[in-house]
């Protein structure tokens, strides 16, 4: 009989540590062919549907739909069948050798095609050697001795032969929990098993709300009771949980100072409505967000302090040579942060396009996880919502975010006289440790000039 493989949790992404089962597209039984679509999951920065590395039958599922796994946590085993085994799988006797490794991060498989070639799972790099991740932080070490987990996994009916099994990946039975002595007293005292427990304190540490949360969610589950009338409770996970721990992060970290600037934009609205007549235009989605955009890359070349960061491990403000500018997107799944890379090396119609592409994929839960990290600065368009402004938080490891408000027609002196204008509202928020008051209030009043007369880009 072939041996039994586990897929486990790849990391689909920097920094991400867990992830939620949305939906399986497999179930027990059932025969699976290399990169087949096996599972979509749900990160806290997108939804990503994992191909499988290895050809078989699945024989089990290591979780249910909607439950949260930690990474390198098993997903689902297969049983490797001969038949299914082509130079793309893993040859069963090569699986059951002295090489037993798991698959390196994303999931590759460790048989290799002709020319030398190893098979990877689509959407992960090619690797030509074994990636060993490096353990988080609370959790031990994979242990020594291969678990006999593949043994547990195969019918009854049939003997497994010896065959190592993977070790690296750290099951979510053996994951340590981090919890304080008395929590896990207490944990004990309500029968709460703290490997099922997500830590909402700093690093994951599970504290006596989570334990006593859990205890409810159980008893309401095993009773089949509901919430009080006029209430519905939803778990805080994904997108959500992720949100609330940078917001809190950076409110409370970085000393913000937000300020804000009126601004006549009727020339900008009247470039706009000429460049929509443009044929290089006619088929793009000029937006005012793709002007403040611009309007952003051009102002940091006067205050590059905009576009830094406050390291403070290292003691040192990082300045950047390039503009990723994140998006702040509301979706359905909650508020992601895409970026555009190099956004500064755009043209105005080129930005118009990322950011039709950007939400539009943002919107579907569809954003590559790799889209929504390393950003450099932020904007946040209220606007769209009929919002005139407001004081946005920092994404963390940014110095400067910017809320474009709604454009409306108002009265405004022009040339000693009152006419009705188009006019907007900016708010800037920005990390005093980087940026001083002068150095924002410039940087706002650049991108103000900028709106109110595009023609000054040319001096830039």
């Amino acid at each position: 009989m072939a041996p039994i493989k586990q897929f486990p949790l790849p990391d689909v992404g920097e920094g991400l540590t867990e992830a939620e089962i949305v939906t399986w597209h497999v179930s027990p039984g059932d025969t699976v062919t290399v990169n087949q679509v096996i599972v979509e999951i749900e990160t806290a920065k997108a939804a990503v549907e994992l191909p499988c590395p290895y050809a078989g039958v699945v024989t089990e599922l290591f979780a249910e739909a909607g439950a949260t796994l930690p990474v390198g946590a098993p997903l689902l085993a297969i049983d490797l069948d001969p038949a299914a085994t082509t130079p793309e799988a893993p040859p069963p006797a090569d699986a059951g050798a002295g090489s037993s490794a798991p698959p390196a991060r994303g999931g590759r498989s460790s048989a290799e095609q002709p020319g030398g070639q190893v098979p990877n799972l689509v959407g992960y790099g090619p690797r030509t050697a074994a990636v060993t991740r490096r353990p988080r932080r609370g959790t031990p070490a994979p242990p020594a001795a291969p678990a006999p987990a593949a043994a547990a996994a195969a019918p009854p009916a049939a003997p497994v032969p010896a065959a190592p099994v993977p070790a690296a990946p750290v099951l979510a039975g053996a994951m340590v929990p981090q919890a304080k002595p008395p929590v896990r007293k207490l944990a004990r005292e309500l029968g709460i098993d703290l490997r099922t427990v997500l830590g909402s304190g700093a690093g994951g540490v599970i504290t006596r709300e989570d334990v006593q949360r859990a205890r409810e969610h159980a008893r309401l589950a095993s009773n089949g009771a509901r919430s009080p009338a006029g209430q519905r409770r939803e778990p805080i996970r994904g997108v959500r949980k992720a949100t609330a721990a940078a917001v809190v992060a950076s409110a409370f970290t970085a000393p913000h100072v937000t300020e804000f600037l009126t601004v006549d934009v009727t020339p900008m609205m009247e470039l706009r409505g000429w460049l929509r007549q443009q044929p290089q235009f006619r088929e793009v989605k000029l937006t005012p967000l793709a002007f403040a955009a611009k309007a952003l890359c051009l102002a940091v070349r006067h205050t590059p302090q905009a576009n830094a960061s406050w390291d403070e491990a290292a003691g040192e403000i990082v300045y950047f040579d390039y503009v990723h500018l994140g998006i702040a997107a509301a979706t359905s799944r909650g508020l992601v942060v895409p970026k555009i890379r190099d956004a500064d090396r755009m043209s105005l119609r080129e930005l118009a396009v990322a950011l039709d592409g950007l939400t539009t994929t943002a919107r579907e839960g569809r954003t590559p996880p790799g889209d929504m990290t390393g950003g450099t600065i932020t904007i946040t368009n209220v606007g769209v919502y009929g919002v005139d402004t407001g004081t946005p938080i920092l994404n963390p490891g940014e110095s400067a975010i910017l809320a474009l408000g709604a454009i409306r027609d108002m009265p405004w002196v022009v040339d000693g006289a009152v006419a009705a204008r188009k006019v907007c509202q900016l708010a800037l928020s920005f990390d005093h440790r980087v940026v001083d008051g002068q150095q924002g209030s410039q940087f706002l009043a650049d991108i103000g000039a900028l709106l109110a007369d595009p023609a000054l880009a040319i001096t830039y």
